[in-house]
């Protein structure tokens, strides 16, 4: 029976994300996804006067072109996708999995292939800065079980957080932004973190739905050589289908000078890819009152209520500090009281405690103020 859900997200993802226009050629990329989904979106696409392309991917057969990669694979791949990339006016990637892990065995040098000659180009430097994009997870069995939910219940809360309010969420989250905008100095402390950092006269952009569903964050820069301190994160986090907890970082003058795991050399492999992959090109407050707790999907884990994000890599052009890497690797701190609490300052003035709002302005973007019901 077809799930009526599917056409109300495709509405979200046709109509507030890339707001697809007459005439417009869309990218429909979908990953371990169901063609239902998909078929609701070229349907959408057409009704909005607009032209739908479809890829298909399946992770199985990523992993087997990573791992017998060269230089001239990916290189000639990377070209196929640019051309194709840059044909469209707008991108839909719906990023299912049906094993989060499935690329965990491939090597790291030809993960590094895959970055340099097919990642960067295609998506860093075309659909990045050149296309209107939303990405979103697909809620499998698997990410069910990460979440400790059944598949059932789990659906429930993708459909429920992926069509949620979002222009009220957008307009909830301006006063925060606003405040980044005048923000010279940033302190962020916690268990095992006291972290500080500038972000003057970096962009500061509010996300409501525009690029990730899910969303509900505002996202800034530091300034590339302003961050000193320790942090040590406390959500699980994967990176190219490796799994890390409680990694910790050391920054000095900008740089990350320590960094530890319980995957330290992996951990330090990655950081290691190029100069900018230890400096780091997003800071952004995590917002989304329906997400409280990790699922080991950065999609959602950077949303969470209560938290932040740091990350170690490329900077978006929308807030651009002049980091260049092929890495960009969002780590999340939970500040909530049973993730251990924290605090972040702006100026001096304390902002958010314990995952809540303490400023008046920003009252409105506490969970108990974006779930209640409108007037």
């Amino acid at each position: 029976m077809y799930d009526p859900r599917f056409d109300k997200l495709s509405d979200v993802l046709i109509g507030h994300s890339v707001k697809l226009q007459p005439r417009e050629t869309v990218l429909i990329e979908a990953i371990d996804s169901p063609d239902e989904l998909v078929v609701s979106l070229i349907r959408r696409s057409v009704e909005a006067d607009a032209v739908p392309l479809v890829t298909i991917k399946r992770p199985k057969v990523l992993r087997a072109l990573y791992q017998e990669a060269t230089e001239h694979s990916m290189r000639l791949a990377g070209d196929v996708e640019a051309f194709r990339m840059k044909q469209v006016d707008a991108y839909i990637g719906i990023r299912g999995s049906h094993n989060i892990t499935e690329l965990s065995d491939v090597p790291h040098d030809k993960m590094k292939l895959y970055q340099a000659h097919w990642l960067d180009p295609v998506h860093f430097k075309i659909r990045v800065p050149k296309t209107r994009w939303v990405i979103l997870r697909y809620p499998t069995s698997s990410m069910a079980q990460q979440a400790g939910m059944s598949t059932e219940a789990f659906e429930t809360f993708f459909f429920d957080v992926c069509t949620m309010d979002y222009g009220r969420l957008n307009a909830a989250l301006q006063p925060l932004a606003e405040r980044m905008r005048r923000t010279d100095r940033v302190r962020i402390t916690g268990p095992n973190t006291d972290l500080s950092f500038s972000i003057k006269n970096i962009s500061v952009v509010a996300c409501a739905g525009r690029h990730n569903i899910p969303d509900g964050e505002v996202f800034t820069a530091p300034v590339r050589d302003s961050v000193n301190g320790t942090i040590q994160f406390n959500t699980p986090t994967i990176y190219q289908g490796t799994a890390f907890n409680d990694i910790r970082l050391t920054f000095k003058d900008g740089r990350i000078s320590d960094a530890h795991s319980e995957n330290k050399e992996r951990l330090n492999d990655i950081l290691d890819t190029d100069a900018g992959a230890r400096y780091v090109g997003e800071f952004a407050v995590g917002v989304n009152p329906h997400i409280t707790r990790p699922m080991r999907d950065i999609l959602f884990d950077e949303k969470i209520a209560g938290s932040f994000h740091f990350t170690p890599g490329n900077a978006y052009e929308d807030a651009d500090n002049g980091n260049r890497s092929q890495v960009h690797w969002d780590m999340v701190m939970r500040q909530t009281p049973d993730a251990g609490g924290g605090e972040i300052s702006f100026d001096g003035e304390l902002i958010r405690k314990d995952g809540l709002f303490v400023v008046s302005d920003l009252f409105a973007l506490n969970p108990d103020q974006l779930l209640k019901p409108r007037n």
